[in-house]
């Protein structure tokens, strides 16, 4: 076998989607664009010989040019994804002191985690009922008066005309 033959097949890569997971009340309330996410979710899944479960990181802006849809649509998804139990955030988004960031980190519940002795995840999903979303752990928002919307301080001038008490 020719080493080009070789790094072809080491370069195939799947995931599998359960049946049970896809026939749950969680999964067929998921929107479209949140079930066509999750495969990409578990793509980024090592194995469990080296379990990543749990530091599984997909940024919004990798789903969202994975799946051809807008940034606003993929953070929905990953939203709609922790409301029905499928992923749980482990770790938030951060931006690194040279300004690195990194994206959030995530939980498959399907899956075990890699300290678990368990052979499956904790699975959450089979317990969401409609109208009880697990709760979203959403990124910190820095400028709650939103983009460009920053208020400047009011800087107060003394003249002669305050000083004296005449306004």
């Amino acid at each position: 076998m020719g080493r080009d033959k070789r790094n072809e097949i080491r370069a195939e890569h799947f995931t599998k989607l359960v049946r049970n997971t896809m026939e749950t009340p969680a999964w067929r309330a998921l929107s479209p664009v949140a079930q066509a996410l999750y495969p990409w979710l578990k793509l980024e899944w090592r194995g469990p010989q080296s379990n990543n479960n749990g530091k599984i990181r997909l940024s919004v802006r990798q789903a969202a040019d994975r799946l051809g849809v807008g940034i606003n649509t993929a953070a929905r998804a990953f939203h709609d994804l922790q409301a029905k139990g499928f992923i749980v955030v482990t770790e938030h988004a951060r931006l690194g002191i040279e300004g690195q960031a990194t994206s959030p980190a995530f939980e498959i519940t399907e899956i075990a985690l890699p300290y678990s002795d368990k052979t499956a995840g904790r699975r959450l999903f089979r317990d969401w009922q409609e109208g009880a979303d697990y709760p979203l752990h959403k990124a910190i928002v820095h400028n709650p008066k939103g983009s460009r919307k920053k208020q400047n301080p009011v800087i107060k001038l003394v003249t002669a005309r305050h000083q004296n008490g005449d306004a």
